[in-house]
């Protein structure tokens, strides 16, 4: 795959253009998402759900160069071989903004469809981590502020106690850099030990992710308690954070995240409902922060920002649906659905369409059958890390939300009367047939919700 015979045939400088942005949290799949997607336009035989390979519409799909040139290109050809390669394996994660043009040509369509002949659609797939993405409720902090709601919800997460015990002793009418660094990297290790304990909710963002900032007085600073609000670390700190919001925060949004017309949203909710229901909590009210960004009509900063912009559909997508046999697939559409109910009749009133579905963009198992005590269990199987073959069944899901929700609104630190369990996979070895794309579940499905109506 790579830039077809078509690239110039046909092409004008009026072609319509959607910008398709793809977020979310660590592991949630993005590059995954992003990989598969693009390879199943191309390749459209398992693309059943979009109308437009279904009728035949969409006549091909082709790679072209991206249309920024500051922005670097998402490297597709070689996240492809990797996941479907003779040694298949997940690529690395997101860590910057990436961008991908996907040009579509399609039959026109219509009474003028036989005078005007073939049209061209160029999907711009803007990648870029969620981590960033959480860093807009920081616009609406001062640092007091922030400080006390990070310092409260840290308490028992991973590397909290090394944060408090990096603070005591320290003289808050001192500053000097070295202090100054040993507070942001401590803060940074609990940052990247609660991430990997499962919580989401870890800003600034731009801590775990640093890129090419890493160092910069603009992320060297931390969270100060109360009684330090007068002293030459706090005002130094809080210079610091407002630097962070003017020149970090902001020229995201300003460059990147104010042209995006159709956004998809992956979330790992099973990884967060194995954690417990304190990380499903903390998943909640970060997707709820999340989807105030695509708020049109906001007030405040984000509104002067996008002006009149809008985003038009928004896809919230619980990930890796193969490591669920198919009668649960539903219910984990659900629960994901209850997480965002308050937020996503929000962005409906606003007028944007949104959706919640239950996906894999690469399908790694196969469903089967296991037997335990006596009782046939439905699960499935695959492919382990270290290539061992395995099946797997991960327990039931509720079929009330509520029975999960609930707990974890009320602070429980366990399930009571559950144990959810999950298996990381590793892709299959695949061979397509000519004209198959990699194997998923209802990727076709988000595709039409997210594009479907321009083809």
């Amino acid at each position: 795959m790579g830039i077809g015979s078509d690239l110039l045939a046909g092409i004008g400088l009026g072609d319509p253009v959607i910008r398709l942005g793809v977020t979310g949290l660590s592991r949630a799949g993005k590059t995954v998402f992003i990989t598969s997607l693009v390879a199943n336009l191309m390749d459209r035989g398992r693309m059943h759900a979009l109308r437009a390979a279904a009728d035949g519409s969409l006549k091909t799909a082709w790679l072209q160069p991206q249309p920024d040139d500051t922005v670097p290109r998402f490297d597709f050809e070689r996240h492809l071989v990797a996941l479907t390669g003779p040694e298949p394996h997940w690529p690395e994660g997101t860590r910057h903004v990436s961008q991908l043009r996907l040009s579509l040509r399609l039959d026109s369509r219509g009474l003028l469809g036989g005078l005007t002949g073939p049209r061209t659609l160029h999907l711009d797939i803007v990648d870029y981590p969620g981590e960033w993405l959480l860093d807009l409720r920081l616009m609406e902090k001062d640092f007091s502020e922030w400080s006390a709601e990070v310092l409260d919800r840290m308490q028992g997460r991973p590397g909290a106690a090394d944060y408090q015990a990096a603070l005591n002793g320290l003289d808050g009418d001192r500053f000097d850099e070295p202090t100054a660094q040993r507070l942001a990297e401590t803060y940074t290790a609990h940052l990247h030990a609660a991430r990997e304990a499962g919580w989401s909710d870890c800003t600034p963002g731009r801590f775990l992710i640093p890129g090419e900032m890493e160092g910069s007085p603009a992320l060297t600073f931390a969270p100060l308690p109360a009684p330090f609000a007068d002293g030459r670390l706090h005002k130094e700190f809080r210079r610091r954070f407002d630097a962070y919001k003017s020149r970090v925060v902001k020229p995201f949004f300003r460059e990147h995240f104010a042209r995006i017309d159709r956004q998809v949203v992956l979330v790992d909710v099973l990884g967060a409902i194995h954690q417990g229901p304190r990380a499903v909590e903390d998943m909640r009210r970060a997707m709820a922060d999340v989807l105030t960004a695509f708020r049109p009509g906001r007030a405040g900063w984000l509104a002067q920002l996008l002006g009149t912009r809008r985003v038009e559909r928004i896809l919230f997508t619980a990930t890796k649906a193969d490591h669920l046999h198919h009668v649960q697939h539903n219910r984990l559409t659900a629960i994901l659905s209850a997480m965002l109910r308050e937020a996503r009749d929000r962005a409906d009133f606003s007028g944007a369409r949104t959706e919640a579905m239950s996906i894999a963009a690469l399908r790694a198992t196969t469903e089967d059958v296991i037997r335990q005590d006596g009782t046939e269990l439905p699960a499935v199987r695959g492919r382990l890390l270290d290539g061992r073959q395995a099946a797997f069944y991960p327990g039931e899901l509720p079929a009330d939300p509520a029975a999960l929700l609930h707990p974890a609104r009320d602070g429980a630190e366990r399930w009571l009367d559950a144990d959810y369990a999950i298996m990381n996979f590793a892709p299959a070895p695949m061979t397509a047939r000519p004209g198959d794309g990699p194997p998923h579940i209802r990727l076709d499905r988000a595709a039409e919700f997210l594009i479907g109506d321009r083809l």
